[in-house]
Formats: C-alpha cells, structure tokens, sequence
C-alpha cells in the first residue's frame, strides 16, 4: 500500500461536487446528522476509492491547517462517497460548519484535500422566540458581521431590506399541511445591512393557507378541506458581532402593519393589483409609518417549523411572445409560441385608473379569440355547471388585473399566484401593445439539470423537449398534476412520471419533501391519501377517506426509487412505521389477497381491468415493504412480508389468468401482469404475443394505454428486449400517441391522448422521456442498486435511429452512453463514474468482434470480464471513458 500524502499525483482520485444532505453549501439545515457526498475524479480507468477523511470545522482558519475541531474522522477504510453520516460534536444552531475531505485510491495513493464547504445549520423547533403577528425595524450600535434572515410568512410572502427584496424566492413558502409541517426559507443577508438603521418588510399573499370558498368540481371547498387561517408572518433576524455577541430580532406586536396595493390574490383565479395604492419607501429607513397599526399576536396553524428542503419556486426562463393578434378590437391575444407555467410581465404607460387585464389559457377558438376552458379552476364553468353557488364566477378562470398609477411606464407581473397558459389575452391596454409588451416568466422549483437526451429521429427529440418543458411547469413545491386547472400532487401521476424526473433533474430532496407530504396526511386507519397534501379527493379508494390503491403507491414507490438512484436508506428507516401501517391497511381490505377497486390504468382508450391493477399494485405494496426490510436487516419482517406477496402472486394467478389471457386481452393487462411478474414462466412468452398482437394488429402499431399500462408497457419491452415496439408505438404521427400530440401543435404533454378540454399541460404520460434514457440510451440501474452504484448500459439500437447522445449525473458522477451507427458498424462511448461499475451489453455475433480502443475488449484496462449470450456481448467494466466498436 502507498503511504498518505497531502499532495496530489498524476492518476489519483480527487474529490470534488460536495454536498451535504443533496445540496452544495446549504443554508439553514435541520438534522442533528447531516450526511455528506462526494464525487470522485480520476483521469485513469478502474479507479475507486478504499478510504476517506472528512474534517469539520466552524471556521476556515482551522480547516485551512487541516483541523477538524468539530469532527475529525481519521482514516476510514470504506469505498463509500454518498450519505455519509456525521458523528461529531453536537452540532449548534444557526451556526456555519466548513467541511473537506480527501480520499485514498484503490492503491491507498491519498488525494489532495478538497476545496472547502460549508453547511449552516438552522433553528430547531426550541430555537424559535418570535411570534406568529397577523394583520420593523432594528439599528444595531455596531455593525454586523453576519446576519441571518429566518423567515416564514403564510400563504406566501416576499421578504424585503432595506427597500431590497431579500433573495429571489418566488411563492415561499413551499405547499405542505400547515397543521403538521411549515417551510421556513433562511437567508444571509449580511451583505444588505446598512449602516445605523436598517428595515425589514413583508408582503403577505393567501397561496394554499387562505383560499377564496370555491368549490371544486362542483363540491369541494377548500376552506373545508385545508388547514387554513388569515395571512400570518413568523421571522427571525440573529446577527453576529465580531466580539462574538448575538442579537436576535424578533416578529412580535411592535411590528406594524398595513393594507398594500394587491386587492386580490389567488392561486387560481390571480391578482388584483392597484398601483395607485403603492407606499413609496414603506421598506425603507426613514419611512413615515403613522397611519399603520401595530401587529396582532395569533396562534401559528399548529405544524412543526422545518427548513425548506425542496429548491425554491423562481424565475428560470423569460419567455417572449411570437405573435400578436386581434381578434376583436382592443382584445389582444399573445402567443408565447410555449405551453408553461408562470406568469406574465407587463410594460404599460397610461393614465392613473386604467385597468388593463391578462385572461391566460392553453388554447384558442376557431375565430382566434381565447379558449381558457381548460385551465379554469377545477371546472368552475359555465358549460359544466350543476349549481349556481354565492360568490362564485360564472367561469373561474386565470387573470391578471393591473390598475396603473400612472407615473411613466410601468411594470408588473404578479408576485402570489401562478398560471398554465400559451396565450395571454390582454385588455384594456392604452394604446396598441407591441410584442416587447409582454413577456412570459417561467417559474418552476429551480430543479438542478440532471440529464440530456438526443437522437437522430427529430419526432422523439420533440417529445422530449416537451416532456421538459411539462416537467418543469409542474413543479411548485408539489409535483403537480397540471399548472392550470388543478395543481394537486396526484400519487398516480407521481409514480408514473418520477423516475422521467429523476434522469433529467436533481430530485432527491423535492421527493424527500413528496414522501413526507404523503406521511403527513397518513389516516388513522393507516390508509394514505390520494394526493398530497390532501384535499379529501378519495376517488375509489379503498375506504371513504382514502386514496385509490395505485394512488397510495407513491409513499412506498419513492422511498425505493431515492434509494436506488440516490442512496436514501435514512428515509426507509424514518418512514418504516408509517409505511408497515399502510400494508397494514391495504391487507386488511384484501382477505382472499385480492382487490377489485380502484381507478385503475387512468386515461387508457381499452376497458379498464380493475381488479388486474388493484391488485397488482397490493402485491407491489407488499414487495417494497419487504425489500426494505431487507435493506433494514428486519430478518423476520422480510419473510413475512416475502410470504404474503408470493401468497398475493398465487391469488391473483388464480384469479385472472384464463387461458393465454389475463383478465381481459387489452395491452394494459397484459403490461401489469409482465411488469409485475404475476405469471407462470411458461405464460409469460404467451402473454407478450398477446401485447404485441395488440399493438401491431388491432391498434395498428398504436398505444390504448393509460399512464400506468404505458409506463410498464415501456419496462416490459425494455425487460423482453421489445424496443422496437416501443419504437413503434412512439413513432406514431397519427391518433392515439404522442407524435399525434406533437403534430397538433403541442409543446407540452397532454392530460389525455385525444385533448379535448383536458389539460394540454400534464406529466402523468411522461415515462415516454424514462424510455429514452433507459432504453434507446441504455441507461439503467441494476435492480439491486444503491445509490446508482452499479447500472447497465444497453444502446436500444431499434427502427431507424442512427445514434443517441444521452447523459445522466448521478449523485455518483457523470454517466455518459453515446452511441451511433457508422458503415454498418456501431460505435458506442460510455463514461462510468469512479466508484461505481457498469454493464455495458453491446449486440454483436460473438464477443471477438467487440473492439474497444483497436483492441479486443477482453484485453482493455478496466474490462473485468466479457461473456456472449448469444446475442449480445457483455462486457463488466469498472469506472473510466470506453470506446466501443463492433466489427
């Protein structure tokens, strides 16, 4: 073994892309054990790491000599880099750590240390002395040398310095059941401190905590259903002196308050904004307060107050307009050329008093005029009306009011609410808009890039461009069902669309914070809800106050798939309970093992097989619970819940299987049986005759498919090597599928496959971009995977494509899989991250004719092993780039 040494050598491992619990340089962390994870760089293939070090330290000077004063770990042997846990000093509140590692290679060669990080951690349930007020400023005698922002204001808020805005959060905070958990957001804002005086000022709007008494669908009240109450702010502001004193300034009665210029704000109908009723300087020092009232002491909403974990809602993209038209006079329609979710930004000069209104929607009518039909709330419409109620518009749609004050041009776009549209109808406008008029702002939770896909047929490079772009306009806090209509975080759609999420976005802490929201709205009975946070929809469920079967999958199903890509056995271990419960509950629904209630395979064109899917999704349940059982080392549980799913295998077999046939011959049968192996060995080949009959021939190369049958449609041929059905299917132009979506002039994916009045904006179709990856690229995670550690590469070299260009950042590292066809050969260059291994199967007639670098394969640095099957050469390599060819 080679001895330690501070400096790097030519080959070595380094560490690099730190992050503590998922994220670089956090501020405002709530664990008494954060977990650290690293990345590992090495210019020579093979590599891994045999030992770490991390010091932690609360100051740089330390750190800087190489001093651990906080937590010292010393040399340990182990080849982990992800989820390392801390097992230091008590760790303080509202207190900065900085934090370095270094790693030993395979040949114990130690690397250079890393460059520093730092976590911050932030107030504890006891740490909060401020108080809730409801319908301030601070001057230190010495200046700060830190200063901290700690602050909640529900529904949402936008916090203000000095006349600043304090960081560019949009919607904090993020949607939870106030009556269980509350977001607080923590910033620095050090650098915002003035000299002598300073003032903090927040704007409060309604979000999800106080919403207008609408009822949706006709009979659901959210004032009913939801913890609610009146706007209310909690903030906490600590500064630091440089002789190490602190000061906390707090939210309490001497804080005063006002009425500002929104009239009006709702996360489904919009704003009202009067200009004319703005207070210049009201966040500003010397601002003459008078005619404000002091704050009102009030109860919190009951939940725990946690850091914000999920990445905030901002601004991520301007969208500008393509076209104006006019359909009418001083009616203007925007066309922003994009299906999204946002907001509009709006340029306009005028007189005081002028009321100009943005009317958003998806759609237009035959005479141009705008069809916001299907975002309207939740069908508050006209042509669906069942009962008039008080109070209610005729149609609920989403709109923007601006009343200028005017004083030159002017700028607006609202700050507390959020809109799905392509179109933005504008009146009211003085004058004639120009396109520099308007602009579009896309807002999303600022997901970090995780993935890119490309390839060679422009269809499928279409679909995955509006898969993206419906993604992102689905993500506020909650993956949501659709921007517009609805935005609730259906379970069905989240398990269908969340491993599509996982290849092309960061996602662990957005689905730790999805997990939870489930967890909170757990029944008595054990049973979860069918969407989170709950609203009381319980469509088919298996009791009156509980989510469909499939719906309540999404609990169990994250919490594996976050260990698979990303490592995340402490959620298995927190969330055990809450999930052995749920079997619990499910079990006691299904004496015979079998269920036959259910919303079953949503949106297909076939019959629905109900009783198949319930089902199916029971013995799902039960297989998770037993894996993590294993993960857990709970022996006994293991067995049991192993026992009960074989038992739950044998029913349904018994039960469904006639002949050839499961349940009923459509496509959506027969994927749930082949994805969830609930057929003998020797039914399994029938059963994929059957799909593929029903795909070539009775829908003429078509999917009939809802968003479950789709997705494991899309597994099973990954699974049986059918790539060329999935090609087939995805190929279409024509209806039912997503070409017809693309050819129809969407630019996002549709609720349904036919459109109608459904949503134009809606993820839960969005395993079609998992395929991509996984199948055309090739890119998949061994069953038994943690924390992506060991993957397969297969290129899907199907139909016409002649090369995929694919990547995926794992929390490991970077994979690559680009592959293409050349004279009849194929070319395939892979990148597999240090620490992890890979097996990359290439189609060839022997494994002799696979050469990697002009030489054969078996005889490459890194390749541990080649094998032929028959058709395909499989070749294990360990980390390092390759470059593959076939002769």
């Amino acid at each position: 073994m080679g001895s330690c040494s501070d400096s790097p050598v030519p080959g070595l491992i380094n560490p690099v892309n730190l992050r503590c619990e998922y994220r670089v340089d956090p501020i405002g962390i709530n664990t008494e054990v954060p977990r650290y994870s690293w990345e590992l760089s090495s210019g020579v293939r093979g590599q891994f790491q045999s030992a770490y070090e991390i010091l932690v330290s609360d100051n740089l000077k330390d750190l800087s000599k190489n001093k651990g004063n906080v937590w010292k770990t010393g040399r340990i042997r182990s080849g982990e880099n992800i989820q390392v846990s801390y097992a230091g000093k008590e760790l303080q509140p509202s207190t900065r750590y900085y934090w370095k590692i270094r790693a030993w290679d395979k040949e114990g060669y130690a690397s250079a240390y890393s460059e520093p990080a730092f976590f911050e951690t932030g107030l504890g349930t006891d740490d909060w002395q401020a108080d809730w007020i409801w319908d301030g400023r601070a001057a230190p005698e010495t200046e700060a040398e830190t200063a901290r922002l700690y602050v909640c204001g529900l529904g949402y808020y936008e916090a203000f310095l000095n006349g600043e805005k304090v960081g560019d959060h949009m919607l904090d905070p993020g949607w939870t059941n106030y009556g269980k958990r509350i977001q607080y957001a923590s910033y620095d804002i050090t650098g915002m401190l003035a000299e002598g005086e300073n003032t903090i000022g927040v704007m409060l709007g309604n979000g999800w905590f106080n919403p207008l008494p609408l009822y949706l669908f006709n009979r659901l009240n959210l004032r009913k259903v939801l913890t609610i109450g009146q706007p209310m702010l909690i903030s906490q502001i600590r500064l630091e002196y440089g002789d190490g004193t602190v000061e906390w300034i707090t939210s309490d009665e001497s804080w005063k308050t006002d009425t500002g210029p929104i009239l009006r704000n709702n996360v489904y109908l919009g704003e009202v904004y009067d200009a004319r009723l703005e207070q210049d300087g009201w966040s500003q020092p010397g601002f003459d307060d008078d005619g404000w009232v002091p704050a009102i002491k009030t109860d919190g909403p009951g939940g725990r107050l946690v850091p914000q974990i999920q990445p905030p809602i901002r601004v991520t993209r301007e969208v500008k307009p393509v076209k104006i038209t006019e359909p009418e006079k001083g009616v203007y329609i925007f066309d922003m050329g994009q299906n999204f979710a946002g907001v509009a930004r709006l340029r306009v000069e005028g007189k005081a008093g002028t009321r100009v209104q943005m009317r958003y929607g998806e759609l237009l009518n035959e005479d141009g005029s705008l069809n916001d039909l299907t975002t309207i709330a939740c069908h508050i419409r006209e042509n669906w009306y069942v009962e008039h109620r008080e109070g209610h518009p005729r149609n609920a749609n989403q709109k923007d009011i601006y009343i200028l004050k005017g004083d030159g041009q002017e700028v607006y776009n609202s700050r507390f609410t959020f809109h799905g549209f392509r179109y933005v109808e504008v009146t009211g406008y003085p004058g004639k808009p120009s396109l520099e008029s308007l602009t579009g702002l896309r807002m999303n939770s600022d997901l970090q890039d995780a993935g890119d896909f490309e390839c060679s047929n422009q269809l499928f490079n279409q679909i995955q461009e509006n898969a993206e772009w419906t993604f992102l306009s689905n993500v506020f806090s909650i993956e949501s069902d659709c921007p517009g209509r609805e935005k609730f975080g259906y379970g069905g759609d989240i398990v269908t669309a969340c491993e599509a999420y996982i290849f092309n976005y960061h996602m662990p802490e957005f689905y730790v914070k999805t997990v939870r929201d489930f967890q909170d709205d757990q029944r008595p009975s054990g049973g979860m809800p069918e969407l989170a946070p709950d609203n009381t929809i319980y469509d088919k469920g298996l009791t009156k106050d509980t989510g469909p079967i499939g719906w309540m999958l999404a609990h169990p199903f994250l919490q594996e798939r976050l260990y698979r890509y990303y490592g995340d056995k402490r959620l298995i271990e927190q969330q055990y309970e809450s999930t052995t419960r749920l079997i619990a509950f499910i079990r006691s629904q299904a004496p015979d093992h079998i269920l036959t209630v259910g919303i079953s395979d949503h949106g297909t064109l076939a019959p629905k097989p109900e009783g198949v899917t319930a089902t199916a999704f029971y013995y799902h349940h039960v297989v998770l619970l037993a894996e993590f059982a294993e993960i857990l080392g709970k022996k006994e549980d293991h067995e049991n819940y192993s026992k009960l799913a074989e038992a739950i295998k044998a029913a349904f077999i018994t039960e469904f299987n006639d002949g050839a046939l499961v349940d009923i011959s459509t496509q959506g049968a027969q994927a749930f049986a082949l994805y969830y192996d609930l057929l003998g060995d020797e039914q399994q080949q029938t059963a994929m005759d059957i799909l593929e009959n029903r795909i070539v021939d009775k829908h003429k190369g078509h999917l009939s498919t809802g968003i479950f049958g789709t997705k494991m449609m899309y597994d099973v041929f990954r699974m049986y090597d059918r790539n060329d059905l999935g090609y087939l299917i995805t190929n279409q132009m024509d209806f039912p599928g997503f070409g017809y979506m693309v050819e129809n002039g969407g630019t996002t994916i549709w609720e349904n496959w036919r459109g109608g009045l459904s949503s134009y904006n809606h993820p839960m179709f969005g395993s079609v971009s998992e395929w991509f990856y996984k199948s055309l690229a090739g890119i998949c995670p061994e069953n038994d995977a943690v924390g992506f550690d060991r993957f397969i590469i297969k290129p899907g070299i199907t139909g016409d494509l002649q090369w995929v260009k694919a990547s995926y950042h794992s929390i490991r590292g970077r994979i690559e899989s680009n592959w293409k066809i050349t004279d009849g050969q194929l070319v395939l260059d892979v990148v597999i991250p240090v620490n992890t291994r890979a097996t990359v199967i290439i189609p060839s007639r022997s494994a002799d004719e696979v050469l990697e670098a002009d030489q054969q394969a078996s005889l490459a640095e890194g390749v541990t092993s080649v094998s032929h099957d028959g058709r395909y050469t499989v070749v294990e390599v360990a980390s390092g780039s390759y470059h593959f060819v076939t002769r």
